[in-house]
């Protein structure tokens, strides 16, 4: 029974599949929690959360727990990143797009922002690394980028023929947020950030807000809306689709590569929508579907290797 011959082969798997498995299951509950912070901010906004109460939730605990971290790798000069280059990236990946990106929910509905702002950053992911970081960009992610475009156009178009005005506005709020964090990860690709030492620094940052949220009566406002429903976003947005997924997402950059990670983010609208629909019932429109699978198959050809 211990012969070498018959189980040779099974330990030399073992150690293979079992981390690959992991890393697929850690960025599959990244693009999870990502979907279900979409879903959360749809129901926080609907139930009398402002977006700065949303604001608060997302960046105040994760930058409490965070704040040792920052503390302990030297505050003079966040740790290595800087300060000029970690303000930076905090009005890019921090408040001031969550803020924007928020806001955007009170002109559209969930199906929208949800497409819009994961394709945008895609398309000038692209541009900025062909343009900036001078990458070469395979044909098949030439043509990807335009079926995104041609998706988020049969978006747009609900917004101009059913929603109107404000529709436009807040499907360009997802626009701007889609491109600021393309920017976003394309300095921490330049200055050679980990996306980790980020989501520290911006969390630890965010909390020179407070101060002003609480002079202007924000914790007041979210009191009265309960402390469960305070709960529930504290964890969608402060701890879920916060460092959690970051951390799962990283992990499983870590064990399956970059390019094979990088299939998650994509799922993101989809599940949503799905989400979306599943809790708070609203089903996504004929054309919001039709947007959503040109989009799915855009980002499957812009992230294939040829």
């Amino acid at each position: 029974m211990n012969q070498p011959s018959s189980g040779g082969d099974a330990p030399a798997q073992k150690p293979d599949t079992k981390p690959a498995l992991l890393g697929v299951a850690c960025g599959a509950g990244a693009a999870l929690f990502w979907a279900l912070g979409f879903v959360a901010t749809r129901h926080g906004l609907k139930v009398g959360f402002t977006p700065p109460d949303l604001l608060m939730h997302r960046f105040v605990w994760s930058g409490l727990v965070f704040l040792p971290l920052v503390l302990r790798a030297g505050i003079a000069d966040l740790g290595g990143i800087g300060w000029g280059r970690g303000l930076v990236l905090m009005v890019l990946g921090g408040p001031v797009m969550s803020l924007i990106s928020y806001t955007g929910f009170l002109f559209v509905p969930l199906g929208h922002g949800s497409v819009i702002q994961p394709s945008s950053a895609t398309l000038g992911g692209l541009l900025l690394a062909a343009l900036f970081l001078r990458e070469r960009v395979p044909p098949s992610r030439v043509a990807g980028a335009l079926v995104i475009v041609g998706g988020l156009g049969v978006i747009g178009a609900e917004s101009i023929g059913h929603i109107g005005a404000d529709g436009v506005l807040g499907d360009l709020l997802f626009v701007m947020t889609g491109l600021m964090f393309a920017v976003f990860g394309t300095l921490l690709r330049h200055w050679r950030v980990s996306a980790f030492s980020a989501a520290t620094v911006i969390s630890v940052l965010s909390l020179a807000l407070l101060p002003l949220y609480a002079t202007l009566g924000g914790f007041a406002r979210v009191a009265a809306l309960g402390w469960a429903e305070n709960a529930l976003q504290a964890l969608a947005q402060g701890i879920l689709a916060g460092p959690a997924a970051l951390y799962l997402f990283a992990f499983s950059i870590q064990t399956i590569g970059v390019a094979r990670a990088a299939v998650f983010p994509a799922t993101v609208p989809a599940l949503t929508i799905l989400a979306g629909w599943l809790l708070l019932g609203e089903p996504p429109t004929a054309l919001q579907a039709v947007g959503l699978v040109t989009v799915l198959f855009g980002f499957y050809l812009a992230q294939r290797q040829r």
